[in-house]
């Protein structure tokens, strides 16, 4: 028994490095986080023997496979504000209304008549795969460099058409089994409709009796993630006991409620569930992937090849095209988003809990529901995983290619630096509340966001995925630390840099760490100082690194008292001398300085004091 205890124990550590080993990697190649999430679980099942879910977890698996679906699916209705879904001109919906039963209707024939299954399963089986996802979708997504309008339909599209799937599915399957009894079509569907409103019901007051008690500080703050993730558990087993699959809609309709209703306990608790959803997609795609059975891949036949030629190449293409034509989203958005539809555990879980029950109702192409879901997962995963970026830069449908820097702060600082950088072709926006000090800005050329950076507001207008480095350079040093904890999530705590003394773990009175962005410059220059120095005439050098002149000459050549402030790689990747961080240059970087009005260098020091 204890034995047993510790090989489980491994088996679950083992998932976890390889899952999370799998994201980082990818992080640091920047391929596909899916695609290599897939590739660890195989090698860990079936190549190497040393994961067996099926043996480790038994009949628990498939409750833990479905609770952590829940879970992902209801992180992903968090995301989801219906400002974000007012910027796709209704392509959203047409996906959903339109989309879902054309992709069904045409999935159905291609199954047919190109897969050779009977018709009962390929209609089951096509309203299954009118999913994509987010388990797949959403790590896709954080990866590429998708313009925002794309992102948002297709990030939609996986969450909202999960449980609309799982739906289609379950009518054909119940219709097939109550029509022996009796029962017509008309009044499986009916059942079906009243048990998703139930659903969506139950989810909806979840939403909003979570949002009344931490609201009205009913929940202490360190209980209200745990009560949250308890909840959605809760929601999700009681509408399956209810009607089976239908759990997938509660949490839906309960995540997008909570995400749409204006109260601040949720920006709190944002890291912790995030942070959950990581570590699920992370375990489930090993999981999934360590339970592939080879001998199951062997029975894949050529008409399956063909097949997922079909659905990658008509069916998905055609469901979209049909249903955004007329539609204000540009034709390249459309071809991107047609071509997009990676399937996930979704598709997998449902299959084969469909194979086996429609085995029990005498249908001998169930069996081969397992076969085909796992070749639609491996080659939409490959296909749409590995080929995004490049669709996405062919079809001009991406973001900003060199991500810049936002200054948050008009001051002579600030103007000056982005005057430089501007110089220098890196992307500079400076944000301010104060239209007179932005006006320098505008006359001067340089891109300019007129608000309150920290308005609610600012995320509707103010898309931040272009910008790698955020700089608070206002003049007040504890609205710059507001600045940085308040964007450091989204950003990276390791890319928010203020202007403020470096904080002295001696002083009482020192701003904590945690509380703000790293000190610009290496010597952690305060706000006065600054402002005495751009009084004085303090200005900006650019100093190129090459063979020959390397970082130790560039620091002699110098004026003295001369502060290094930023490093641009070659790539356009910025690094910030700071107290706590220096850079090591290299030939080809750009060291950009900020100097005093003198030209007596360290050089020529050195030189008279010899």
């Amino acid at each position: 028994m204890v034995a047993a205890m510790h090989e489980q124990a491994l088996v679950i550590a083992l998932i976890g490095i390889l899952g999370i080993g799998a994201q980082w990697i990818a992080w640091r190649t920047g391929w596909p986080a899916i695609a290599l999430m897939l590739a660890a679980g195989v090698i860990g099942g079936p190549v190497t023997g040393l994961i067996d879910p099926k043996l480790t977890f038994g009949e628990l698996l498939e409750p833990m496979v479905s609770v952590a679906v829940a879970l992902i699916l209801f992180e992903g209705g968090l995301s989801l504000n219906f400002r974000e879904l007012r910027k796709t001109d209704g392509a959203v919906t047409r996906l959903v209304v339109l989309g879902a039963p054309i992709g069904w209707v045409l999935g159905a024939f291609a199954l047919y008549y190109v897969a050779g299954l009977v018709w009962p399963v390929a209609i089951l089986f096509a309203g299954i795969l009118v999913v994509t996802g987010p388990t797949v979708v959403l790590p896709l997504l954080r990866q590429s460099n998708v313009a925002a309008r794309p992102r948002a339909i297709l990030k939609w599209e996986a969450i909202v058409n999960d449980p609309v799937g799982a739906l289609l599915g379950l009518a054909t399957y119940e219709y097939l089994r109550r029509s022996s009894e009796g029962s017509t079509l008309a009044a499986v569907i009916l059942s079906l409709v009243a048990a998703a409103i139930i659903a969506g019901l139950i989810g909806w007051l979840a939403a909003r009796a979570i949002g009344w008690a931490f609201q009205r500080g009913h929940v202490p703050e360190y209980l209200k993630a745990p009560i949250l993730l308890v909840a959605v558990i809760g929601v999700f087993v009681l509408s399956n006991l209810i009607q089976a699959e239908t759990g997938l809609v509660t949490v839906t309709v309960m995540g997008v409620a909570l995400a749409n209703m204006k109260f601040d306990s949720l920006r709190d608790i944002q890291p912790f569930k995030e942070n959950v959803t990581v570590l699920l997609i992370s375990g489930v795609f090993v999981i999934l992937s360590a339970s592939l059975d080879l001998n199951v891949l062997r029975q894949f036949e050529w008409r399956f090849l063909a097949y997922l030629l079909v659905l990658l190449f008509v069916v998905r293409p055609a469901t979209v095209l049909l249903s955004l034509a007329f539609s204000p989203v540009p034709w390249n958005e459309r071809l991107l988003v047609a071509w997009i539809a990676p399937r996930g555990i979704v598709a997998v879980a449902i299959s084969g809990l469909f194979a086996l029950r429609l085995d029990r109702l005498g249908y001998g192409d169930g069996a081969i529901l397992v076969t085909l879901s796992f070749s639609i997962v491996v080659a939409t995963i490959l296909f749409h995983g590995f080929s995004i970026k490049p669709v996405a830069r062919l079809l001009k449908v991406t973001g900003a290619q060199d991500k810049g820097l936002l200054l948050v702060g008009a001051t002579p600082f600030s103007l000056s630096l982005a005057a430089q950088l501007r110089q220098l072709e890196v992307p500079v926006m400076i944000a301010d509340n104060s239209w007179q000090r932005l006006a320098p800005a505008r006359h001067g050329g340089i891109p300019t966001y007129h608000g309150e950076i920290l308005a609610e507001a600012t995320e509707e207008r103010l898309d931040l995925t272009q910008f790698q480095v955020l700089a608070a350079t206002s003049e007040n040093e504890a609205y710059n630390a507001l600045v940085c904890n308040e964007f450091a999530p989204e950003v990276g705590r390791d890319n928010v840099y203020q202007l403020g003394d470096a904080s002295d773990d001696h002083d009482p009175r020192a701003l904590p760490e945690s509380l703000r962005g790293r000190a610009l410059f290496d010597s952690g220059l305060g706000v006065e100082e600054i402002m005495i120095r751009e009084d004085t005439g303090w200005t900006f050098r650019k100093t190129r690194i090459s063979d020959q002149f390397g970082f130790e000459a560039a620091k002699a050549d110098l004026p003295i008292d001369a502060d290094m402030l930023l490093l641009l790689r070659k790539n356009g990747t910025m690094r910030f001398f700071t107290h706590a961080s220096r850079p090591t240059p290299q030939p080809g970087d750009t060291i950009l300085s900020y100097v005093p009005p003198t030209h007596k260098t360290r050089k020529k020091q050195e030189g008279e004091e010899e």
